[in-house]
């Protein structure tokens, strides 16, 4: 049985620009919340700490940032899904697809804390840390690493909010997350002198409770809309074989897709560090530009990817249209703001982030590149929502080969012809070619829009 939800019934007309930006401004700060996460761990280890600890900070929380955003899938996909059952008014389906990202992400988490020992001896091994930096940066990866499970759900319950368009409730989830986490690092690494492996302690706790707090968040909100005649927890679905490979596919694909983009990104440093220190050392600070800016533009593709997910799950393709012009309009205006500003204002904020004379004046003369890269990612961004929200997972895993290839066969002659200034150009070229290889795929997605009693 099918209970028509709030977004089911929503009328086309109801999207509008305002209601876009109300539900972009939150998820914009709690993506902007992220990595002051780990500035507050750096801090309390450079204030309570010693060197090696700073090195073996720096090391285990690189290694969870590539664990994790391989697993960025959960998230992804799980908004797609629930936005398309949501827009479907099939609340049942909702819960189920909640269940069974839940499980995969607590399965995933209680992977990754059996195989601690093995992953921890490699990580070190191939970053060649001294014997202090691995002992430490062990200590704490084997600390964090029990709150895997609990961060890899997080991951679903994130999916939920964003696919129900609850986006100040994941806002102050985040805020949560952090605040736990920044009180527990103090306390472990500072007062009781534990510390890398206090701030990997003080994480996987903070963890666990927010994980907490959000279940019982999704559970109110979920109970609240039961009402349907099906079981709260419908086991019958869970065990569908059919939506169960249509999950495991879709995570696959954007697995695949986000390793793609982590191959070019690694890519674009290994080619920078060639180059010279000056050059890996000013590129690494133009990407903090490019990081900042994404913080924007992912605000508006997480709400397409709920608009677009709904117009999907309601076969309303003029909902489908009006969503995905008035968000690309607002991150489209967002995106030239940014270019804008860090053309007039980014060499200030080098100088801010550097007083080293060689790496300045590298950096600011690549700034061009950034805001032109910043101003044309905007279609990447919107289209990968697009397609997330549809879950044409197919679709993005293509397109990031693709541009990929794209990528590394431009940017090899560029670099040798043009260096710093050729990888840049390459590096632009394939966030462009990001968004030509999913066009053609938005027009079929489009078309494939019906009405549920036409299909």
């Amino acid at each position: 049985m099918r209970h028509h939800g709030a977004m089911h019934s929503t009328p086309t007309s109801a999207i509008t620009r305002a209601g876009i930006a109300r539900q972009a401004w939150p998820i914009i700060l709690a993506n902007a919340a992220v990595p002051l996460l780990g500035l507050v761990d750096t801090a309390v280890i450079g204030h309570y700490g010693d060197t090696a600890g700073l090195g073996a900070l720096a090391l285990g929380a690189l290694l969870f940032n590539v664990l994790y955003w391989s697993f960025g899938f959960l998230r992804m996909a799980t908004t797609g899904f629930i936005a398309q059952a949501d827009g479907a008014g099939d609340e049942a389906e909702v819960r189920a697809t909640l269940a069974r990202s839940l499980l995969l992400g607590l399965a995933l988490g209680a992977c990754l804390v059996l195989l601690q020992w093995p992953l921890a001896a490699a990580w070190f091994a191939l970053m060649d840390a001294s014997d202090a930096v691995g002992g430490q940066g062990t200590a704490y990866f084997q600390a964090r690493i029990w709150g895997a499970p609990a961060a890899l759900a997080l991951y679903a319950f994130s999916g939920a909010l964003i696919g129900l368009g609850r986006s100040r409730t994941l806002m102050a989830v985040q805020l949560l997350l952090n605040g736990l986490n920044a009180v527990l690092d103090v306390y472990f690494a500072g007062v009781l002198d534990m510390g890398a492996r206090g701030i990997g302690l003080g994480t996987a706790i903070a963890e666990w409770a927010t994980c907490a707090v959000a279940a019982l968040v999704l559970w109110w909100a979920l109970r609240a809309r039961h009402r349907d005649r099906e079981p709260f927890l419908p086991l019958a679905r869970l065990r569908d074989a059919v939506r169960l490979r249509r999950m495991m596919a879709a995570n696959g694909d954007i697995m695949l897709r986000t390793l793609c983009l982590l191959a070019g990104f690694g890519w674009f440093t290994s080619q920078g560090a060639r180059l010279g220190d000056a050059t890996l050392a000013a590129n690494h600070l133009l990407l903090q530009l490019v990081s900042f800016s994404a913080f924007f533009l992912d605000g508006f593709a997480f709400v397409a990817e709920a608009l677009v997910g709904a117009a999907v799950g309601a076969g309303d393709r003029a909902r489908l249209r009006r969503a995905v012009r008035l968000s690309s309009e607002l991150a489209g205006a967002t995106a030239a703001a940014l270019a804008l500003a860090i053309w007039l204002g980014g060499a200030a904020v080098v100088s801010l982030l550097t007083s080293l004379p060689d790496v300045v004046a590298g950096a600011r003369a690549f700034l061009p590149w950034v805001g032109l890269y910043v101003l044309l990612s905007v279609a990447a961004f919107q289209l990968d929502g697009i397609f997330i929200g549809a879950t044409w997972t197919r679709a993005m895993r293509n397109a990031s080969v693709a541009s990929l290839a794209v990528f590394v066969l431009c940017g090899w002659p560029a670099v040798a012809h043009w260096g710093n200034h050729g990888l840049w150009a390459s590096f632009v070229v394939f966030v462009v070619a990001r968004a030509l290889a999913l066009l053609p795929y938005y027009l079929r997605l489009e078309r494939a829009v019906t009405p549920v009693c036409a299909r």
